[in-house]
């Protein structure tokens, strides 16, 4: 683990004179040297558009790019490569998979989210259902933090065009049954939309095995550059929808009146794409596959054990959600103190956490909380991480 950690420089950062914990994964992991050299290669070396010029620069540009996307194929074991499409985040991936499928819904028909969705899983469905006239529903979270699937089942029925829900839940680290859920959906011929940015690191994804329409992930959450990620989509489904943004790139012929297009991914992919970017996706994936990962996931189970096992010991402090299974993710809250002040206290003693709703304002709602302290770990987090972080919060407790 140690090791490991060498390899990202700023875990190596001071705060306040003492290392810096940082405990803040489901925001943002840090990049490894590999990444941040492969980046910087390709613009010291490589720098060019891609696709659209018989130069050398040119060709080593397109390569690198369409090198990640095959990367990205094989990490989530999708069918082909013109399944990937290379986005700027999750965000951006279920922006553009709720747009291609406005065609596909009108008046009377239902989308199906959960109580436990990201902003990102919720608004860009708002706006489908403003623009076709569907309605939605919601999938009520019990206590525990898992989905109700009694709830499930109960609102699932013909209406229902598109489920959409989380792999991992950012706020609560819930890991759903998203296999079953999946397999419910399509017995009413239901589009399925899985948000994978929590779980495509800590999860061995494979999008064949779980039969979804789509799945969607950020390359920021498992040691990649900001600005690039993945929306994956079954390539029949991908050849019969629209494209949602026009311009270079994702064009076959064009005139003043009309426009084809070109076969997916490049119909979805308009304009210049985050080359860079992909540079990175491409060489965290490869330092990812270069890794005992299970055994580290393992590793990172036990700490997340232990943490939580511990934190239950702080007088005043309570554990958010306590899902049946559990990824990377502690949610708590002090008895009388507001999440903000919490996450200040912790700052001071060189812990950073996430403090707040979370982008997740119905989760909170339901739960009856303004917001929650989140820590959330990775692959390098370590003993010392939890001991740090426990002694920070036991701390804090003395002020308030």
């Amino acid at each position: 683990m140690h090791n490991l950690r060498g390899d990202f420089p700023i875990l190596q950062r001071e705060h306040r004179g003492q290392a810096l914990i940082y405990l803040d994964n489901a925001a943002t992991t840090q990049k490894p040297n590999a990444v941040i050299n492969a980046v910087a290669n390709y613009y010291r070396m490589h720098n060019a558009n891609v696709h659209r010029a018989a130069h050398l620069l040119a060709e080593e540009a397109t390569n690198l790019l369409e090198e990640a996307r095959t990367l990205a194929q094989s990490f989530v074991n999708a069918a082909h490569h013109e399944e990937i499409i290379l986005t700027k985040g999750t965000t951006e991936a279920i922006n553009l998979i709720a747009n291609v499928l406005t065609g596909q819904l009108g008046p009377g028909d239902e989308i199906l989210l959960t109580e436990l969705e990201h902003h990102s899983n919720i608004v860009p469905w708002q706006m489908l259902a403003q623009r076709s006239g569907a309605s939605i529903k919601a999938v009520k979270v019990t206590q525990s933090g898992d989905l109700d699937l009694d709830d499930f089942h109960s609102k699932l029925g013909p209406a229902t065009k598109i489920f959409a829900c989380n792999h991992v839940s950012n706020a609560l680290g819930t890991i759903n049954p998203v296999a079953e859920l999946i397999a419910a959906a399509k017995s009413v011929n239901a589009f399925t939309v899985i948000d994978g940015a929590q779980a495509a690191l800590h999860q061995s994804v494979d999008v064949q095995a779980l039969d979804c329409d789509f799945y969607a992930f950020s390359g920021h959450k498992m040691y990649a550059p900001t600005g690039i990620g993945v929306a994956y989509g079954k390539l029949a489904l991908l050849e019969e929808l629209p494209p949602w943004q026009g311009g270079g790139e994702m064009i076959e012929r064009v005139t003043i009146e009309t426009s084809t297009y070109q076969r997916p991914p490049y119909k979805f992919e308009a304009g210049t794409p985050n080359i860079a970017g992909a540079v990175g996706l491409g060489a965290a994936i490869k330092y990812l596959n270069s890794l005992p990962r299970q055994q580290l996931v393992d590793a990172e189970d036990k700490l997340i054990r232990n943490c939580i096992g511990r934190l239950k010991q702080i007088p005043g402090a309570r554990l958010v959600g306590e899902p049946a299974h559990r990824s990377a993710v502690v949610s708590f809250v002090l008895e009388g103190s507001h999440p903000h002040d919490i996450g200040t206290l912790l700052d001071q003693q060189g812990v950073a956490v996430r403090t707040g709703h979370h982008c997740a304002m119905p989760l909170m709602d339901a739960l009856e909380l303004p917001g929650t302290v989140r820590a959330s770990f990775s692959l390098y987090s370590a003993e010392e991480d939890v001991e740090r972080f426990i002694q920070a919060v036991d701390k804090a407790t003395s002020f308030l």
